[in-house]
């Protein structure tokens, strides 16, 4: 079941860098997810529908006691979320301000 929160968890990190990525007008890597963004009643409610999916084909890993896989889909996603924030930190224009000297 831990696996499983981590799941989720991951999920819900993942829609607020796709949001903060869409604010700042980056277009969705994803041709999957570009399609329910675009095909949805707003491009919030496609990425859950997307997510809502993608929670469910967890479930059914857990039921399956495919654990192993959910445990590299979640490594996966850990690793995405993680490049999200850093291409999210190093396109903002303050950014060079984090590794100045102040003196």
């Amino acid at each position: 079941m831990n696996l499983l929160l981590q799941f989720f968890y991951l999920q819900v990190l993942d829609i607020l860098t796709t949001l903060a990525f869409l604010v700042a007008g980056v277009q969705e890597a994803n041709p999957m997810v570009r399609l329910a963004l675009d095909a949805g009643p707003t491009p919030l409610a496609g990425l859950i529908v997307v997510k809502v999916l993608a929670v469910l084909m967890a479930v059914y890993c857990v039921r399956q006691s495919r654990l192993r896989l959910l445990a590299r889909v979640n490594v996966f996603f850990a690793v995405l979320v993680a490049w999200n924030l850093l291409v999210l930190i190093v396109s903002s224009p303050g950014h060079l301000n984090l590794f100045r000297i102040s003196g």
